[in-house]
């Protein structure tokens, strides 16, 4: 764990509401989206895609799932241009299955409040290896906390 300097990130997201049960399934679709988006605008990912948490209900999850490009885009249709703003991030690794990254947002969540950090109110995971391509056990997750200034 720790607090890094980050870029500011041009993306193409689809924002959309979800339960914690649909995850995999919604980001799953929503990736085949923005790939075909890309595709259509001769676009490359220049970084990890992401999903962006709004907030934290489990049952109407608020998320932006996109890609980092090095262009700014227009939009067409659910996807849309956007930024992942830079600054301090409290970050950290996990690895391991997505189930399991609990084991890893505990003891991010334990260090906020031992070091009464403010943070914002949304957060994103960088995906930073496929599940395609990558045994389960070998995933790797940075789970990213922005600060306030």
């Amino acid at each position: 764990m720790e607090i890094k300097e980050t870029r500011e990130q041009k993306t193409v997201t689809i924002r959309t509401t979800t339960s914690i049960a649909e995850l995999p399934a919604t980001i799953g679709a929503v990736y085949g989206e923005l790939m075909e988006f890309l595709r259509q605008h001769g676009l490359a990912m220049s970084g990890y895609p992401f999903v962006l948490y709004h907030n934290s209900d489990m049952d109407a999850l608020d998320v932006e799932a996109g890609f980092p490009v090095d262009r700014v885009v227009s939009g067409a249709g659910r996807v849309k241009p956007g930024v992942i703003p830079g600054g301090p991030v409290l970050s950290a690794i996990h690895t391991g299955p997505y189930t399991t990254l609990e084991k890893t947002y505990i003891p991010v969540m334990e260090h906020i409040k031992k070091e009464d950090l403010k943070v914002t109110e949304w957060m994103y995971e960088l995906y930073l290896n496929s599940p395609e391509d990558t045994p389960e056990d070998q995933l790797k997750t940075e789970i990213c906390f922005p600060l306030e200034s």
